[in-house]
């Protein structure tokens, strides 16, 4: 689906959630899953709503929840990070703090995607961003978790002995949450955003696999660089690389 024509999330399912007495309530999604190189990236966006429902469940005079998205509504021009071209990400990921009440990225490495696999290195990296969010005095009582698995329900990894956070008492899978709901929609951007800045800075110290272009995924130039000059830290070894 094309930029132009990518329906607008809303945040029907926030409030379905707000009013089932969450008052913070987070998306979260990630980036990277089947890159060849570079980090497993997750992001989490958390909308307040108090800030966005009248105290009978109602729509606040300052507009919000609502079955959809108004004309100058603040998360207008959020969208799944990948209905968005990389300069309208980088346009619209500034102004997702003016209206979530938080955000933060986290990151799993490929050393620690190759030592635990990939569904509880993205545990890592969500419990990473949650981590972030906490940090900024922000709790999340609810959180929809784009897709149909629960990754942050895996066992802990990495000898930890406890959680660095307190995982939400509520969590919903939703397939294509990325789409439908304005918080996972700007969580994917965040994610997306950043995790498209290291791999360009990346870039810079091993230009040969093209990381600044195809973000670490397997193109053809980067999969041609690998049979040329091998792996290098930040690639997945325990994946098929081709080398």
């Amino acid at each position: 689906m094309s930029p132009a024509k990518a329906a607008a999330p809303t945040l029907d399912v926030e409030r379905q959630l707000a009013l089932a007495g969450a008052r913070y309530v987070a998306g979260m999604d990630e980036v990277g899953r089947g890159a060849l190189a570079g980090p497993a990236s997750v992001g989490v966006v958390v909308v307040d709503a108090a800030r966005w429902l009248g105290p009978e469940g109602d729509v606040a005079p300052s507009g919000g929840l609502s079955t959809a998205p108004s004309a100058g509504a603040p998360w207008e021009g959020v969208r799944d990070s990948k209905a968005l071209s990389a300069a309208r990400r980088a346009a619209v990921a500034p102004t997702i703090p003016s209206w979530a009440a938080a955000r933060g990225v986290g990151h799993a490495e490929p050393s620690e995607i190759d030592a635990v696999g990939i569904n509880a290195a993205l545990r890592l990296a969500g419990l990473r961003a949650l981590a972030a969010v906490h940090e900024d005095g922000v709790p999340v009582d609810a959180l929809i978790l784009d897709g149909s698995y629960n990754w942050l329900d895996v066992p802990p990894v990495l000898g930890q002995d406890e959680d660095p956070v307190v995982l939400p008492p509520v969590v919903r899978t939703l397939v294509k949450a990325d789409a439908q709901c304005v918080s996972v929609a700007a969580a994917s951007i965040v994610a997306k955003v950043e995790r498209d800045d290291l791999m360009a800075a990346l870039d810079t110290d091993y230009p040969a696999y093209g990381w600044a272009g195809n973000k670490g995924y397997g193109s053809v130039g980067h999969r041609e660089a690998l049979t040329r000059y091998g792996s290098t830290p930040h690639h997945r070894v325990s994946w098929n690389l081709g080398i």
